[in-house]
């Protein structure tokens, strides 16, 4: 069985990720754990909400509830890249050049990478940013839809509609596809290219976690007893295909996801703590960690892909070294 590095903190982790390989740990209340020859912090936001893992810049993005946004380094090294004076920073997104976005109300702010700082004001609360995977193009998440900002020019937006409130927003790695979590129990998505709705139902809770796997032919997802996995090899992505159901553990829920980075695997948490990888050609399943104290908030894989970093809502967090 792969082993456990384990480390007990008191809070909800937010976010899990690897910073120049060494393993940090954001919390709610703004402190940032690392493993580097020990256990150490750092402090960023007074009341952390969101984290987003900028993998080209090797650093760690957040917003919180004092209205600013952090960049976190592996070194420790804290710099302040944003404020929104009294509104809550609730999304965070990093995106090309070094560019950085987040939402704060009914606004979505980009910052690029001299500084300068881009907002676009929304009818309604922005509730989730994220950036195309390709050139500078930006998505919000917002009540009955979703919105397509192009930040380095003054173009109109697109919009994309549909009834309901939309919490989260993640592109295709291809730009393909847009998918938006829901505040009922749903992923709804849509072709770009034409604008064709995906709607994604059938699920017991809410999804709060969802993954890519390499090359973006699959969608890992929370919010029901097993990962619900769909697939996108087809140029109409899900519709009209059933997805896989991988780890299914009883009534058990699955509450976060991390597909690995090269191969058709996907590594799925529990609300009980446990951690299990599962195999999209065969659902085979290995058992990567035993059940513990919480609900699993965080999975995110190590470059190298031999190391799995986790945290959970109650602080029980760690690493898991598969090649052991």
């Amino acid at each position: 069985m792969p082993t456990v590095a384990p480390l007990d903190i008191d809070g909800h982790c937010i976010a899990a990720v690897f910073l120049n390989d060494v393993p940090h740990f954001a919390f709610a209340d703004g402190a940032v754990h690392r493993l580097d020859n020990g256990h150490k912090t750092v402090q960023a936001n007074d009341g952390l909400l969101a984290a987003a893992y900028d993998e080209a810049n090797g650093r760690l993005i957040t917003g919180g509830e004092d209205g600013k946004v952090f960049s976190v380094k592996p070194e420790g090294v804290v710099e302040e890249l944003a404020a929104a004076g009294r509104k809550w920073i609730s999304s965070v997104a990093a995106g090309p050049q070094e560019a950085v976005a987040c939402g704060a109300g009914k606004s979505a702010f980009v910052r690029f990478k001299d500084g300068k700082i881009k907002e676009f004001q929304h009818p309604r609360t922005v509730e989730g940013v994220a950036f195309a995977p390709r050139g500078m193009r930006i998505a919000v998440a917002r009540y009955n839809g979703a919105t397509l900002h192009f930040p380095a020019t003054d173009g109109k937006p697109a919009e994309l509609e549909w009834a309901g409130a939309h919490t989260g927003v993640t592109f295709s790695p291809d730009g393909h596809f847009l998918v938006t979590t829901m505040q009922e129990n749903a992923l709804h998505g849509w072709k770009l290219a034409d604008g064709k709705h995906m709607r994604m139902s059938g699920y017991p809770a809410k999804v709060k976690s969802l993954s890519w796997s390499a090359r973006g032919k699959w969608l890992a997802s929370s919010g029901a007893p097993a990962a619900i996995v769909w697939p996108f090899q087809a140029k109409d992505g899900p519709m009209g295909k059933a997805p896989l159901e991988l780890g299914t553990r009883g009534n058990t829920m699955v509450t976060a996801v991390a597909c690995h980075p090269s191969e058709e695997v996907v590594a799925i948490g529990y609300e009980d703590g446990m951690v299990i990888a599962a195999r999209f050609h065969d659902a085979k399943e290995v058992m990567l960690r035993r059940p513990g104290k919480g609900a699993i908030t965080a999975l995110t894989w190590d470059k190298a892909e031999r190391r799995l970093a986790f945290g959970s809502a109650t602080g029980d967090c760690g690493i898991i070294d598969i090649t052991a």
